[in-house]
């Protein structure tokens, strides 16, 4: 990197809020318009209080802002993140919800903890263990398990006691059924997200989507009246005169937000008398475990999206992640990590450090304790639709096809991924995913020595030139040596990645080695791939490659 560039790289700390203090606080206020609805709906789909959400968003932007390894990321509950805390509060709570509640703060505590051992000793590379399109199927079953779940809020229908495949076979009776005023303002409310991004208004397309649903929401809510108990049907008046009471045709304060006007009254303590239970570590392990791969994944994502192309200390994140779930859970929040939509919006919006985040929780606490009674007119099914919509996203039928795309092996895991943690639960879905690699990469004649260890060399032909040439093959499980080896080349110099002998190469690999060529470049190198003797399983540029027939038999000639 040239010194002009080097020179222009914002300051961070004290100089950097005093710089940039005008672009991080409208950046962090318009983060806050997004995160504001988004923190309450995600708390109550994870079965949750609502202030569990925004208590995790002021904890992660004012807290997390302060010790973590990024800059622009905004760390906040996230969508991510419903499944395994509604798995926590379901199965430790047996029924009781508040127990429950109190069981998984003290998980979430604990899952911090471990995070910030993660950190500690350098773990920071362990998601690059994870196939990409195991954790691309884990997202997409998570997505679709949101969608299931918050369809019904949106219409306002609820669904029979039953398994999650019960709750989909559920989805167009609830439509059938819907609740009239309900289903308005949670439809009404998916359209803007859907379409509100394709205005051509330059002012308006500006304003974040999720605020418009909230202030739609809150308008139809109050002229439906849906602060006092009533029927809205009117030719139902005349069942209610006879007796003939139909429960789903009743609206009232049960669809708004339930928030208390006293902010102090929001906290509460963890419970840690099931620390000694399955259920309980289960919990502890997938909070962890999904918490940390999203976070370092999105860190990773955000800082190519950085106009400065500044480099997170990832180890440094997943400890301040850590710490704020630690922190939270201590005092009634949700689980956090670092968030992809709220901090892409936070670059576009021009934020400069990691003050923008900082702000954008300190005007997430002022708006609470300030306007508890705005938060309460807000209707549920608005929320459920922001979910809906962004379940939608993470499942989306683009998704699966630019899987495809890459090629049918990895399309099979992506499925099987998917099945497994819809029938299962994301841990063993996951696992099965993980698995189902291994038996693929050991059926394509990977060593067995080879799973787990890699064979590659660097060497400086040069002075300014350096050869990295890979042996065998280079898979999800073994390339972490050759990782960090890469990470820590200098800069500046023309870097060569010979693939002439390599055996298989993976899609998690390429991956990483068309990231890495990219990042070196723009930082001041030269990065060139060879190796003609790999073949490819699809069209696509990163699709995995193996060697073919006649070049294995000139290589072990």
């Amino acid at each position: 990197m040239n010194n002009s560039s080097i020179q222009s790289m914002p300051e961070t700390g004290i100089a950097g809020l005093k710089k940039y203090w005008h672009e991080d606080l409208m950046s962090g206020f318009l983060v806050f318009l997004i995160a504001l609805p988004l923190s309450l709906g995600i708390a109550m789909a994870s079965g949750l209080p609502p202030m569990a959400g925004i208590l995790s968003a002021i904890v992660g932007g004012m807290f997390v802002s302060r010790i973590n390894g990024s800059f622009v990321t905004i760390a906040g509950p996230a969508a991510g993140l419903i499944v395994v805390i509604l798995d926590a509060v379901q199965s430790m709570g047996a029924g009781d919800p508040v127990a429950g509640y109190r069981y998984t703060l003290a998980a979430i505590v604990v899952a911090g903890l471990l995070q910030i051992c993660l950190g500690f000793f350098k773990a920071g590379t362990l998601s690059s263990f994870f196939p990409t399109s195991v954790v691309h199927g884990m997202l997409a079953a998570i997505g679709i398990i949101i969608i299931t779940k918050q369809i019904h809020v949106m219409v306002g229908a609820t669904p029979d006691p039953g398994s999650l495949f019960s709750s989909m076979a559920q989805i167009p009776h609830s439509f059938m059924s819907m609740n009239g005023e309900i289903a308005l303002i949670g439809i009404t409310g998916l359209l803007i997200m859907i379409f509100w991004s394709k205005l051509q208004q330059p002012i308006l397309s500006k304003i974040p989507a999720p605020i418009i649903v909230v202030i739609l929401g809150i308008g139809l809510g109050l002229y439906f009246d849906l602060e006092h108990m009533h029927i809205y049907h009117i030719p139902h008046q005349l069942d209610m005169l006879t007796g003939h009471l139909v429960h789903g045709d009743q609206v009232g304060p049960k669809y708004l937000v339930a928030i208390s006007d006293h902010f102090i009254s929001s906290f509460y303590f963890p419970d840690f008398s099931k620390a000694l239970t399955i259920e309980f570590w289960e919990a502890v392990v997938s909070i962890c475990l999904v918490g940390s791969l999203e976070s370092l994944l999105t860190t990773v994502a955000v800082d190519k999206l950085d106009p400065y192309k500044r480099r997170s200390d990832l180890d440094k994140d997943i400890m301040g992640i850590g710490a704020g779930n630690t922190l939270a859970g201590l005092i009634g929040g949700t689980a956090m990590i670092s968030e992809v939509v709220r901090s892409s919006a936070n670059i576009n919006n021009g934020a400069k450090t990691g003050w923008a985040n900082f702000f954008h929780g300190l005007i997430m606490l002022l708006f609470v304790v300030l306007f508890p009674q705005v938060i309460h007119s807000i209707p549920l099914s608005a929320l459920a639709a922001l979910l809906v919509y962004t379940g939608f996203k993470l499942a989306s039928p683009s998704e699966f096809a630019r899987v495809l795309q890459v090629g049918t092996e990895q399309f099979f895991m992506f499925i099987v991924t998917i099945i497994g943690v819809l029938a299962t639960d994301l841990l063993v879905g996951v696992a099965i995913g993980i698995l189902v690699k291994f038996v693929v990469h050991i059926a394509r004649g990977v060593w067995w020595k080879n799973l787990f260890k890699i064979y590659f060399s660097i060497n400086e032909a040069e002075k300014d030139k350096i050869i990295v040439r890979l042996d065998g093959s280079a898979i999800f499980s073994n390339f972490l040596p050759l990782k960090k080896a890469l990470d820590v080349l200098p800069a500046g110099k023309n870097v060569t990645l010979d693939l002439s002998n390599a055996y298989l190469v993976d899609h998690t690999v390429l991956e990483y080695l068309h990231d890495f060529m990219h990042d070196y470049a723009s930082h001041g190198g030269k990065c060139q791939q060879i190796g003609d003797a790999i073949h490819t399983f699809s069209d696509h540029d990163l699709a995995a490659r193996i060697m073919t027939h006649d070049a294995r038999k000139k290589t072990h000639a």
